[in-house]
């Protein structure tokens, strides 16, 4: 009895565990390849960091009790890398590759997922002022890189614009397999979600606010 018990909730957990990651996989293997800075289509570090941290969540899933699996994931995959970052250093051709680790981490925590300067701050250990002056740096290297790239590039013709990116990673960590609709029904790429992020980043810069 008490095996049958234990296994209607090991199902169970399984179950739930399972929905939440074809729900949220994609966006969160979307955040690790911006991290790890790499390509799209080649994200195997991030896959490894992405599978680490939705591992710790699936070990705590029962304690989590009412706390959003995705925050708690977004949380573990953030410290993972601030512990790791020096394993990404070297450029790998992503998006952010140009950015250092920690830049990278300020960047996507603020501007992709839009986490408050106060809430990225306490996870980082950093002061709040610090993690506004590395946003800043971050969206200017970005800027300037992408003038650089305008003014050397072939230039679109009138009326259009050039693409922004590819759509977002649609997969899931190796173990899971399984579709992504939050991803599909919010990321349209990491370039894209860069972009979009450092104009919201310029105005929490020069406010000094940012969002709450």
């Amino acid at each position: 009895m008490v095996r049958e018990r234990r296994a209607a909730r090991d199902g169970r957990r399984a179950r739930e565990f399972e929905a939440f990651v074809a729900g949220a996989g994609g966006r969160l293997l979307h955040a690790a390849t911006l991290l790890t800075g790499e390509p799209t289509g080649d994200t195997e570090a991030a896959e490894r960091l992405l599978t680490a941290a939705l591992a710790r969540t699936y070990a705590r899933w029962d304690r989590l009790r009412g706390e959003d699996p995705y925050d708690h994931t977004r949380r573990t995959l953030a410290a993972l890398f601030a512990h790791r970052g020096h394993r990404y250093r070297r450029p790998r051709g992503g998006t952010l590759a140009r950015l250092t680790p920690q830049e990278r981490l300020v960047l996507v925590l603020r501007l992709y997922e839009g986490v408050a300067e106060e809430q990225t701050a306490a996870a980082l250990g950093l002061p709040v002022e610090r993690v506004r002056a590395i946003c800043t740096r971050a969206v200017t290297a970005m800027r300037s890189a992408a003038a650089r790239r305008g003014t050397t590039g072939t230039r679109p013709s009138a009326g259009t614009r050039s693409s922004a990116g590819t759509s977002s990673s649609a997969g899931t960590p190796p173990s899971t397999g399984a579709a992504d609709s939050r991803a599909a029904t919010g990321a349209t790429g990491p370039e894209a979600e860069t972009d979009a992020g450092a104009e919201a980043g310029a105005d929490a810069e020069a406010g000094a606010g940012a969002a709450s």
